[in-house]
């Protein structure tokens, strides 16, 4: 897989809280030039960005992020804002304390919330933190992504203690109903990693370091 095909599989990702819009501007241009799925930036500059970028490249914001525990009607609202502002993708967290708690309706009503009310003609990714969950968890949270109609499945913020790993995008692949796809995101930091990682099933690779690399730059970052 050459570097260019890699890369129409990246969400080009900043979402540290100190980013500033000269930061995203060049995510943006990076994006726009290396033809990468979609620049992932916070809500705050989603405007802007649509407004920069043209529709050149789609742009993917975060909600409930990165803890996840804001009520369903914040994270509708958090979505629908986006939305108006111009955002075509919508990532957001679950609330971790009800899976652990076995909430799963309120899990799968959340979910399907979003996706009808607010992502209808919109792609919706579901970010499960599967650093904090147990393999039984991970099996749940694929069954009911699949259920409440999302889009996507996806690994990790990139803000807690692990990011995707290769083990959990192949229990995702085996789990998942066919009409999810699967993000991997947090810590991709090499070319080879970013390949394995679609090899296995992963459609969208959220991380910052695959155009770093590309471009020779030091490979910091989400």
């Amino acid at each position: 897989m050459t570097p260019n095909e890699i890369l129409r599989h990246v969400d080009h990702t900043l979402l540290a809280p100190s980013a500033t819009w000269d930061e995203i501007k060049q995510i943006c241009d990076d994006a726009a030039q290396y033809h990468t799925a979609s620049v992932c930036i916070p809500p705050s500059y989603v405007k802007k960005a649509c407004e920069y970028l043209k529709g050149e490249v789609p742009v993917c914001t975060v909600i409930g992020f990165p803890n996840g525990y804001m009520t369903t009607e914040t994270k509708l609202y958090e979505a629908l804002d986006a939305i108006k502002n111009g955002a075509a993708e919508i990532d957001m967290v679950i609330n971790i304390g009800w899976l652990k708690d076995k909430k799963y309706d309120l899990l799968e009503n959340e979910i399907r919330m979003l996706k009808e009310k607010a992502c209808p003609d919109k792609i919706l990714k579901v970010i499960i933190e599967t650093c904090l969950l147990t393999n039984e968890e991970k099996i749940k949270m694929c069954e009911i992504v699949s259920n409440a109609g999302a889009d996507y499945i996806k690994t990790s913020t990139g803000f807690s203690s692990a990011g995707a790993t290769f083990e959990d995008i192949k229990l995702f692949k085996e789990n998942i109903a066919p009409n999810v796809k699967i993000k991997a995101a947090g810590g991709i930091s090499t070319l080879g990693d970013a390949e394995k990682f679609l090899e296995l099933g992963a459609e969208r690779l959220g991380t910052s370091r695959i155009i770093k690399i590309i471009k020779n730059e030091h490979a910091s970052g989400y």
